[in-house]
Protein backbone atom coordinates (compact mmCIF):
# COMPACT_ATOMS: atom_id res chain seq x y z
CA UNK A 1 0.00 0.00 0.00
CA UNK A 2 3.12 2.47 0.90
CA UNK A 3 4.16 1.45 -2.54
CA UNK A 4 1.31 2.58 -4.37
CA UNK A 5 1.12 6.00 -2.44
CA UNK A 6 4.36 6.50 -3.53
CA UNK A 7 3.43 6.39 -7.53
CA UNK A 8 1.75 9.55 -7.90
CA UNK A 9 4.61 11.97 -6.04
CA UNK A 10 7.37 10.38 -8.36
CA UNK A 11 5.44 10.67 -10.70
CA UNK A 12 4.65 14.02 -10.05
CA UNK A 13 8.18 14.71 -9.12
CA UNK A 14 9.31 13.48 -12.90
CA UNK A 15 6.67 15.11 -14.70
CA UNK A 16 7.88 18.15 -12.70
CA UNK A 17 11.83 17.43 -13.85
CA UNK A 18 10.66 16.99 -17.50
CA UNK A 19 8.88 20.53 -17.82
CA UNK A 20 11.38 21.98 -15.97
CA UNK A 21 14.10 20.43 -18.29
CA UNK A 22 11.95 21.44 -21.39
CA UNK A 23 11.69 24.96 -20.54
CA UNK A 24 15.33 25.34 -19.43
CA UNK A 25 16.27 23.81 -22.68
CA UNK A 26 14.31 26.39 -25.00
CA UNK A 27 16.08 29.21 -22.41
CA UNK A 28 19.46 27.53 -23.00
CA UNK A 29 18.81 27.61 -26.86
CA UNK A 30 17.64 31.13 -26.96
CA UNK A 31 20.33 32.41 -25.44
CA UNK A 32 23.06 30.33 -27.13
CA UNK A 33 21.34 31.52 -30.53
CA UNK A 34 21.59 35.31 -29.36
CA UNK A 35 25.15 34.98 -28.45
CA UNK A 36 25.96 33.40 -31.48
CA UNK A 37 24.58 36.22 -33.56
CA UNK A 38 25.80 38.89 -31.69
CA UNK A 39 29.75 36.87 -32.04
CA UNK A 40 29.15 36.77 -35.96
CA UNK A 41 28.25 40.49 -36.01
CA UNK A 42 31.22 41.68 -33.77
CA UNK A 43 33.50 40.35 -36.24
CA UNK A 44 32.65 43.21 -38.54
CA UNK A 45 31.97 41.40 -41.40
CA UNK A 46 28.26 40.70 -41.29
CA UNK A 47 25.32 42.10 -40.63
CA UNK A 48 22.68 39.92 -38.77
CA UNK A 49 19.29 40.64 -37.68
CA UNK A 50 16.30 38.46 -36.97
CA UNK A 51 12.75 39.63 -38.69
CA UNK A 52 10.72 36.61 -36.83
CA UNK A 53 11.31 34.88 -33.60
CA UNK A 54 8.49 32.92 -31.60
CA UNK A 55 10.19 31.29 -28.39
CA UNK A 56 8.10 28.56 -27.01
CA UNK A 57 8.38 25.71 -24.36
CA UNK A 58 7.99 22.40 -26.97
CA UNK A 59 8.90 24.30 -30.04
CA UNK A 60 10.95 27.98 -31.15
CA UNK A 61 10.69 29.17 -34.71
CA UNK A 62 12.54 32.16 -36.27
CA UNK A 63 13.57 34.33 -39.44
CA UNK A 64 17.44 35.35 -39.50
CA UNK A 65 18.98 37.48 -42.52
CA UNK A 66 22.75 37.73 -43.11
CA UNK A 67 24.39 40.37 -45.19
CA UNK A 68 27.36 41.98 -46.16
CA UNK A 69 28.09 44.62 -43.68
CA UNK A 70 29.75 46.95 -46.39
CA UNK A 71 26.79 46.71 -49.02
CA UNK A 72 24.59 44.39 -49.83
CA UNK A 73 24.41 42.85 -52.93
CA UNK A 74 23.02 40.15 -51.73
CA UNK A 75 21.82 38.27 -48.48
CA UNK A 76 20.57 34.68 -47.06
CA UNK A 77 17.15 34.05 -45.31
CA UNK A 78 17.62 31.60 -42.75
CA UNK A 79 14.85 29.72 -41.30
CA UNK A 80 14.94 28.00 -38.29
CA UNK A 81 12.13 25.30 -36.50
CA UNK A 82 13.73 24.25 -32.74
CA UNK A 83 12.27 21.07 -31.35
CA UNK A 84 13.30 21.37 -27.39
CA UNK A 85 13.91 18.25 -25.83
CA UNK A 86 15.32 17.21 -21.82
CA UNK A 87 18.37 17.32 -22.92
CA UNK A 88 19.28 18.44 -26.68
CA UNK A 89 17.20 20.55 -29.00
CA UNK A 90 16.96 19.63 -32.53
CA UNK A 91 16.62 22.48 -35.21
CA UNK A 92 15.98 22.15 -38.62
CA UNK A 93 15.08 24.96 -41.55
CA UNK A 94 15.82 26.17 -44.94
CA UNK A 95 18.17 28.72 -46.56
CA UNK A 96 17.20 30.94 -49.19
CA UNK A 97 19.87 32.91 -51.33
CA UNK A 98 18.32 36.41 -52.43
CA UNK A 99 20.04 38.89 -54.45
CA UNK A 100 19.71 42.77 -55.09
CA UNK A 101 18.01 44.22 -57.98
CA UNK A 102 21.47 45.39 -59.95
CA UNK A 103 23.20 41.72 -59.38
CA UNK A 104 19.88 39.74 -60.05
CA UNK A 105 19.96 41.46 -63.14
CA UNK A 106 23.43 40.70 -63.84
CA UNK A 107 23.88 37.35 -62.83
CA UNK A 108 20.28 35.68 -63.87
CA UNK A 109 18.25 33.16 -62.45
CA UNK A 110 19.13 30.47 -60.36
CA UNK A 111 18.04 26.93 -60.78
CA UNK A 112 17.33 24.29 -58.04
CA UNK A 113 15.23 21.31 -57.61
CA UNK A 114 14.74 22.90 -53.88
CA UNK A 115 15.35 25.11 -51.46
CA UNK A 116 18.43 23.94 -49.18
CA UNK A 117 17.11 22.65 -45.58
CA UNK A 118 19.63 22.08 -42.93
CA UNK A 119 19.55 20.32 -39.65
CA UNK A 120 21.75 20.65 -37.00
CA UNK A 121 21.24 19.95 -33.07
CA UNK A 122 22.07 21.86 -29.70
CA UNK A 123 23.69 20.23 -26.85
CA UNK A 124 21.89 21.71 -23.59
CA UNK A 125 24.10 20.91 -21.30
CA UNK A 126 27.78 20.49 -22.61
CA UNK A 127 26.18 24.06 -25.17
CA UNK A 128 27.48 22.07 -27.61
CA UNK A 129 26.10 22.42 -31.35
CA UNK A 130 26.06 21.12 -34.95
CA UNK A 131 24.88 22.59 -38.16
CA UNK A 132 24.61 20.21 -40.94
CA UNK A 133 23.76 21.09 -44.59
CA UNK A 134 23.68 19.81 -47.96
CA UNK A 135 23.29 21.80 -51.17
CA UNK A 136 21.76 19.89 -54.52
CA UNK A 137 23.24 20.71 -57.94
CA UNK A 138 22.32 23.86 -58.98
CA UNK A 139 22.70 26.07 -62.53
CA UNK A 140 23.35 29.94 -62.97
CA UNK A 141 22.63 31.57 -65.99
CA UNK A 142 22.93 34.47 -67.87
CA UNK A 143 23.78 36.16 -71.17
CA UNK A 144 25.42 32.62 -72.49
CA UNK A 145 27.55 32.20 -69.41
CA UNK A 146 26.77 29.42 -66.96
CA UNK A 147 27.75 28.43 -63.33
CA UNK A 148 27.06 24.84 -62.75
CA UNK A 149 27.93 23.38 -59.12
CA UNK A 150 27.33 19.49 -58.69
CA UNK A 151 26.90 19.49 -54.81
CA UNK A 152 28.15 20.90 -51.71
CA UNK A 153 27.87 19.92 -48.35
CA UNK A 154 29.11 22.10 -45.07
CA UNK A 155 29.29 21.28 -41.32
CA UNK A 156 29.43 23.55 -38.74
CA UNK A 157 30.14 22.34 -34.73
CA UNK A 158 31.73 23.91 -31.73
CA UNK A 159 30.77 26.08 -28.53
CA UNK A 160 31.21 29.69 -27.25
CA UNK A 161 34.24 30.58 -27.96
CA UNK A 162 35.52 27.90 -30.10
CA UNK A 163 33.75 26.84 -33.53
CA UNK A 164 34.83 24.60 -36.23
CA UNK A 165 33.72 24.79 -40.01
CA UNK A 166 33.94 21.66 -42.37
CA UNK A 167 32.93 22.15 -46.01
CA UNK A 168 33.00 20.31 -49.30
CA UNK A 169 32.34 21.24 -52.67
CA UNK A 170 32.16 18.35 -55.40
CA UNK A 171 32.71 19.93 -58.46
CA UNK A 172 32.13 24.33 -59.85
CA UNK A 173 32.13 24.76 -63.43
CA UNK A 174 31.79 28.05 -65.03
CA UNK A 175 31.30 28.53 -68.90
CA UNK A 176 31.51 31.66 -70.78
CA UNK A 177 31.41 30.66 -74.68
CA UNK A 178 34.34 28.57 -75.51
CA UNK A 179 36.15 29.62 -72.41
CA UNK A 180 35.72 26.82 -69.52
CA UNK A 181 37.13 27.36 -65.70
CA UNK A 182 36.46 23.54 -64.05
CA UNK A 183 37.45 23.56 -59.85
CA UNK A 184 37.06 20.69 -58.25
CA UNK A 185 36.45 18.55 -55.85
CA UNK A 186 37.30 20.65 -53.22
CA UNK A 187 37.26 21.58 -49.42
CA UNK A 188 37.65 24.26 -46.73
CA UNK A 189 38.67 23.59 -42.97
CA UNK A 190 38.06 26.77 -41.05
CA UNK A 191 38.69 27.11 -36.76
CA UNK A 192 37.28 30.35 -35.48
CA UNK A 193 38.59 30.82 -31.59
CA UNK A 194 37.71 34.45 -29.35
CA UNK A 195 36.30 35.72 -26.25
CA UNK A 196 33.64 37.66 -25.58
CA UNK A 197 32.84 40.05 -28.47
CA UNK A 198 35.80 38.73 -30.51
CA UNK A 199 38.07 41.37 -28.37
CA UNK A 200 40.81 39.23 -29.43
CA UNK A 201 40.46 36.24 -31.85
CA UNK A 202 42.33 33.64 -33.96
CA UNK A 203 41.07 31.90 -37.01
CA UNK A 204 43.04 29.04 -38.99
CA UNK A 205 41.54 28.33 -42.84
CA UNK A 206 42.86 25.59 -45.24
CA UNK A 207 41.56 26.00 -48.60
CA UNK A 208 42.31 22.03 -50.65
CA UNK A 209 41.31 22.12 -54.80
CA UNK A 210 42.25 19.09 -56.02
CA UNK A 211 42.30 20.09 -59.40
CA UNK A 212 41.86 23.34 -61.31
CA UNK A 213 41.52 23.60 -64.96
CA UNK A 214 41.34 26.38 -67.63
CA UNK A 215 40.33 25.59 -71.00
CA UNK A 216 40.45 27.98 -74.04
CA UNK A 217 40.15 26.22 -77.73
CA UNK A 218 43.75 27.14 -77.94
CA UNK A 219 44.81 25.88 -75.28
CA UNK A 220 44.47 24.55 -71.56
CA UNK A 221 45.93 25.23 -68.34
CA UNK A 222 45.80 22.60 -65.41
CA UNK A 223 46.70 22.94 -61.31
CA UNK A 224 46.82 20.17 -59.42
CA UNK A 225 46.33 20.19 -56.22
CA UNK A 226 46.32 23.68 -54.87
CA UNK A 227 46.72 24.78 -50.86
CA UNK A 228 45.71 27.76 -49.34
CA UNK A 229 46.62 27.90 -45.75
CA UNK A 230 46.08 31.30 -43.57
CA UNK A 231 45.68 32.51 -39.74
CA UNK A 232 44.67 35.99 -38.79
CA UNK A 233 44.80 36.56 -35.02
CA UNK A 234 43.90 39.86 -33.27
CA UNK A 235 45.52 40.13 -29.67
CA UNK A 236 46.04 43.18 -27.77
CA UNK A 237 48.64 44.88 -29.80
CA UNK A 238 48.10 43.81 -33.00
CA UNK A 239 46.62 42.16 -36.13
CA UNK A 240 48.52 39.49 -37.95
CA UNK A 241 48.00 37.84 -41.12
CA UNK A 242 49.93 34.63 -42.97
CA UNK A 243 49.40 33.17 -45.51
CA UNK A 244 50.70 30.14 -47.75
CA UNK A 245 49.95 29.30 -51.28
CA UNK A 246 51.33 25.87 -52.24
CA UNK A 247 50.66 24.88 -55.94
CA UNK A 248 51.53 21.21 -56.67
CA UNK A 249 51.96 21.15 -60.26
CA UNK A 250 50.96 23.90 -63.20
CA UNK A 251 50.97 21.98 -66.38
CA UNK A 252 50.01 22.95 -70.23
CA UNK A 253 48.54 19.87 -71.90
CA UNK A 254 48.15 21.01 -75.15
CA UNK A 255 51.79 22.56 -75.44
CA UNK A 256 53.73 20.51 -73.03
CA UNK A 257 51.54 17.49 -71.99
CA UNK A 258 54.81 15.27 -70.03
CA UNK A 259 56.67 18.76 -68.61
CA UNK A 260 55.16 20.73 -66.14
CA UNK A 261 55.33 24.53 -66.36
CA UNK A 262 55.87 25.65 -62.79
CA UNK A 263 55.65 24.06 -58.93
CA UNK A 264 55.96 25.57 -55.66
CA UNK A 265 55.30 27.47 -52.34
CA UNK A 266 54.71 31.39 -51.11
CA UNK A 267 54.86 32.15 -47.86
CA UNK A 268 54.23 35.80 -46.02
CA UNK A 269 52.79 37.42 -43.54
CA UNK A 270 51.53 40.91 -42.79
CA UNK A 271 51.95 42.11 -39.14
CA UNK A 272 51.96 45.86 -37.16
CA UNK A 273 48.16 46.25 -37.86
CA UNK A 274 47.21 48.42 -34.69
CA UNK A 275 44.99 46.28 -32.92
CA UNK A 276 43.07 49.21 -30.94
CA UNK A 277 42.44 51.03 -34.66
CA UNK A 278 41.21 47.67 -35.92
CA UNK A 279 38.60 47.73 -33.29
CA UNK A 280 37.55 51.13 -33.70
CA UNK A 281 37.39 50.61 -37.06
CA UNK A 282 34.97 47.38 -36.48
CA UNK A 283 32.90 49.57 -34.48
CA UNK A 284 32.69 52.52 -36.78
CA UNK A 285 31.72 50.03 -39.35
CA UNK A 286 28.91 48.63 -37.44
CA UNK A 287 27.34 51.96 -36.22
CA UNK A 288 27.34 53.17 -40.20
CA UNK A 289 25.75 49.82 -41.04
CA UNK A 290 22.92 50.45 -38.26
CA UNK A 291 22.39 54.03 -39.93
CA UNK A 292 21.61 52.47 -43.17
CA UNK A 293 18.62 51.30 -44.66
CA UNK A 294 17.84 48.45 -47.15
CA UNK A 295 18.64 50.54 -49.95
CA UNK A 296 21.61 52.37 -48.89
CA UNK A 297 23.12 50.62 -46.14
CA UNK A 298 26.38 53.28 -46.38
CA UNK A 299 25.94 57.01 -46.03
CA UNK A 300 27.95 59.45 -48.48
CA UNK A 301 31.38 60.39 -46.96
CA UNK A 302 31.96 56.55 -45.29
CA UNK A 303 35.60 56.84 -46.32
CA UNK A 304 35.88 60.50 -44.68
CA UNK A 305 34.89 59.55 -41.55
CA UNK A 306 36.65 56.01 -41.64
CA UNK A 307 39.53 57.54 -42.67
CA UNK A 308 40.79 58.63 -38.66
CA UNK A 309 40.66 55.31 -37.95
CA UNK A 310 42.00 53.51 -41.35
CA UNK A 311 45.62 55.67 -40.58
CA UNK A 312 45.52 54.42 -37.08
CA UNK A 313 45.48 50.72 -38.45
CA UNK A 314 48.68 52.23 -39.72
CA UNK A 315 50.03 54.12 -36.93
CA UNK A 316 52.88 51.24 -36.29
CA UNK A 317 54.16 50.90 -39.36
CA UNK A 318 53.04 48.01 -41.32
CA UNK A 319 55.64 45.23 -42.59
CA UNK A 320 55.15 42.47 -45.00
CA UNK A 321 57.65 39.59 -44.73
CA UNK A 322 57.63 37.48 -47.15
CA UNK A 323 59.81 34.27 -45.79
CA UNK A 324 59.53 32.17 -48.82
CA UNK A 325 59.53 32.34 -52.44
CA UNK A 326 60.31 28.52 -53.88
CA UNK A 327 59.19 28.34 -57.38
CA UNK A 328 60.32 25.42 -59.85
CA UNK A 329 59.86 25.51 -63.54
CA UNK A 330 61.23 22.52 -65.40
CA UNK A 331 59.76 23.87 -68.56
CA UNK A 332 61.43 27.20 -68.93
CA UNK A 333 64.90 25.64 -66.33
CA UNK A 334 64.06 28.63 -64.06
CA UNK A 335 64.40 27.99 -60.15
CA UNK A 336 63.15 30.91 -57.98
CA UNK A 337 64.46 31.12 -54.07
CA UNK A 338 64.15 34.38 -52.44
CA UNK A 339 62.87 36.29 -49.61
CA UNK A 340 62.18 40.03 -48.46
CA UNK A 341 60.06 42.29 -46.48
CA UNK A 342 58.60 45.83 -47.25
CA UNK A 343 57.64 48.33 -44.81
CA UNK A 344 55.16 51.17 -44.60
CA UNK A 345 56.92 54.52 -43.11
CA UNK A 346 54.37 55.88 -40.32
CA UNK A 347 55.50 58.91 -39.74
CA UNK A 348 53.13 62.21 -40.65
CA UNK A 349 50.41 60.53 -41.99
CA UNK A 350 48.12 63.49 -41.20
CA UNK A 351 49.80 64.62 -44.35
CA UNK A 352 48.36 61.75 -46.86
CA UNK A 353 44.74 61.74 -48.25
CA UNK A 354 42.65 58.61 -48.41
CA UNK A 355 40.03 60.39 -50.42
CA UNK A 356 42.61 60.76 -52.89
CA UNK A 357 44.03 57.96 -53.46
CA UNK A 358 42.36 57.94 -56.96
CA UNK A 359 44.66 60.58 -57.69
CA UNK A 360 48.22 59.91 -59.70
CA UNK A 361 50.18 62.58 -57.09
CA UNK A 362 48.27 61.03 -54.42
CA UNK A 363 49.37 57.25 -55.24
CA UNK A 364 52.78 58.54 -55.42
CA UNK A 365 53.10 60.13 -51.75
CA UNK A 366 52.05 56.57 -50.32
CA UNK A 367 54.45 55.34 -52.73
CA UNK A 368 56.97 57.37 -51.40
CA UNK A 369 56.81 55.47 -48.04
CA UNK A 370 57.38 52.21 -48.78
CA UNK A 371 60.77 50.84 -48.37
CA UNK A 372 62.21 46.89 -48.31
CA UNK A 373 64.41 44.36 -50.11
CA UNK A 374 64.34 41.28 -51.70
CA UNK A 375 66.78 39.08 -52.71
CA UNK A 376 66.97 36.00 -55.19
CA UNK A 377 69.62 33.31 -54.73
CA UNK A 378 71.37 31.52 -57.21
CA UNK A 379 69.79 33.61 -59.76
CA UNK A 380 69.85 31.75 -63.78
CA UNK A 381 72.20 33.72 -66.17
CA UNK A 382 69.28 34.29 -68.09
CA UNK A 383 67.47 36.63 -65.17
CA UNK A 384 70.65 38.66 -65.24
CA UNK A 385 70.78 39.11 -69.03
CA UNK A 386 66.66 40.47 -68.74
CA UNK A 387 68.00 42.95 -66.06
CA UNK A 388 71.19 44.18 -67.73
CA UNK A 389 73.68 43.06 -65.00
CA UNK A 390 77.03 40.83 -66.08
CA UNK A 391 76.45 37.40 -66.84
CA UNK A 392 77.97 36.09 -64.05
CA UNK A 393 75.96 37.57 -61.14
CA UNK A 394 74.16 34.79 -58.96
CA UNK A 395 72.51 37.04 -56.64
CA UNK A 396 70.07 39.26 -57.42
CA UNK A 397 69.13 41.93 -54.74
CA UNK A 398 65.92 44.15 -55.34
CA UNK A 399 65.96 47.45 -53.09
CA UNK A 400 62.42 49.38 -52.79
CA UNK A 401 63.63 53.00 -52.10
CA UNK A 402 60.78 55.23 -51.69
CA UNK A 403 58.70 53.40 -54.08
CA UNK A 404 61.38 53.13 -56.49
CA UNK A 405 62.43 49.94 -57.49
CA UNK A 406 66.38 49.25 -57.92
CA UNK A 407 68.33 45.84 -58.51
CA UNK A 408 71.87 45.34 -57.66
CA UNK A 409 72.60 49.06 -56.96
CA UNK A 410 71.00 49.96 -60.44
CA UNK A 411 67.56 51.37 -61.29
CA UNK A 412 65.37 48.98 -62.58
CA UNK A 413 65.69 48.74 -66.13
CA UNK A 414 62.24 48.78 -68.00
CA UNK A 415 61.32 45.21 -69.37
CA UNK A 416 57.78 45.96 -71.00
CA UNK A 417 56.49 49.30 -72.54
Amino acid sequence: MRKERLIVPILAALVVAWVVAQLLSSILFERSLRQALEDLEARGEWRVSRTESRQGWLTSQGKLLLSPLLGRPWRLELTYRARHGALSTDVEGTLLPRLDSVLQKAVGEVSAPSIPRWQGRYHTLSGHSELRLALAPFVIQQNGRELSVRGARMRLEGVFGDWRLRALLDQLTLTDGPAQLTMGPSSLESRYTYIDDAYHFAQRDHLHVESLSLHYPAYDIRVSPLDVHSHMVLDEQELRLNGELIIGEVSVPSEAPDTPLLSGRIEAELSRLNADAVRATILRLRQEASWGDASLPMAEGLLVRLAPDLKGVLSDSPRLDVTTIAIESPLLGINVNADGALFFDARGLDELMMTRLDKPEERARWLDRVDGDFTWYDAPTVAALWLGLPLGTQELEFDVVRGELRVNGRPMPQLWP
